[in-house]
């Protein structure tokens, strides 16, 4: 079966009405899961039971299929009186699975901070609070955006897996196109011209945030 610009160009308004639900999924899934990943990392440093508590909930968050966490929240869960629309469900599991991720960037991001900063916030008498929102975060941020905004992208193509819970993003409808129409070849192929577009949008974002973080005054 040969490809049909005209049937891709007819079915493209369908597809694209549902890329508010995966631009969502993205957006409240990279907030997500960069606060989860955040809140692991000074977990991990408050105590030592802290540290080896978020060393195996990171391990095991990383090393679990996001397809097997997505199956978990959405037909586990409501056998203990849970039940979550499909939605919150894929957003959740995006935020938890790319949050044990992110707690490794974070970890090397706030390594690379150099000591005085701290002994200097110490010497203030900054508090704890004080310490991570004025000292910690925007000096780990600084060195963190490249490989953070990797894994937004990256979270980004991971949103066509709420399809299998009949999440209404871009892939769920071409998948009801082509057991339609019996055609799959236009829309997987414009379903992926729009993923690359918006990935590549991401990508240029990232780097012009990284690029303005870089021209910021840096803390001497």
């Amino acid at each position: 079966m040969t490809f049909d610009p005209e049937f891709a160009l007819s079915i493209l308004p369908r597809i694209l009405s549902t890329i508010t639900t995966t631009l969502f999924a993205t957006i409240i899934g990279c907030m997500g899961a960069a606060a989860l990943g955040f809140l692991w990392e000074i977990v991990r440093r408050s105590s030592k039971p802290g540290r080896y508590t978020m060393r195996f909930l990171i391990d095991f968050i990383r090393s679990t299929p996001l397809l097997v966490q997505i199956y978990f929240f959405y037909f586990v869960l409501p056998e203990y009186g849970l039940t979550l629309p499909g939605l919150v469900v894929g957003v959740l599991a995006l935020s938890l699975y790319y949050s044990g991720y992110l707690a490794e960037v974070f970890k090397g991001g706030i390594d690379s901070i150099p000591a005085g900063q701290f002994e200097a916030a110490k010497a203030l008498g900054l508090s704890r609070l004080q310490l991570i929102m004025f000292v910690i975060a925007p000096q780990m941020l600084r060195n963190v955006a490249a490989p953070m905004g990797n894994y937004f992208v990256s979270l980004l193509k991971a949103t066509p897996y709420l399809a299998i819970i009949a999440v209404p993003e871009m892939l769920s409808v071409a998948l009801e196109i082509a057991s339609e129409t019996f055609r799959y070849t236009e829309p997987m192929t414009v379903v992926g011209i729009i993923f690359l577009t918006l990935a590549l949008c991401f990508s240029g974002l990232v780097k012009v945030i990284e690029s303005r973080l870089r021209l910021s005054p840096k803390a001497g």
